[in-house]
């Protein structure tokens, strides 16, 4: 029950982040074995989809797409500062 409650709580703050970005008419989806270039504002980088945030890539910072895709989100290698794999809400590359 807890689990599902903090799920919820993670849905409801992802929804209000997303409506802080540059709106998806700007951005597109990440290609599979391409290094894309981050278009919104900002992007939280998850251990997993809706998981824990172990970072933030900016506008202009990019992200190597390894795949998969999953539930919108995209597995791949967050470059510069967090310097990791994670996961990315997929949809906000230019």
């Amino acid at each position: 029950m807890v689990n599902r409650t903090l799920r919820a709580a993670g849905a409801v703050v992802t929804g209000l982040v997303l409506l802080a970005v540059p709106s998806a008419a700007q951005a597109a989806n990440g290609t599979v074995g391409v290094r894309e270039t981050v278009c919104a504002d900002s992007l939280f980088v998850r251990t997993e989809p809706l998981g824990a945030w172990m970072g933030t890539l900016y506008a202009g910072q990019t992200f190597q797409v390894k795949g998969p895709k999953q539930g919108g989100y995209v597995y791949g290698f967050a470059y510069g500062h967090v310097n990791r794999n994670g996961w990315v809400q997929d949809g906000w590359f230019c």
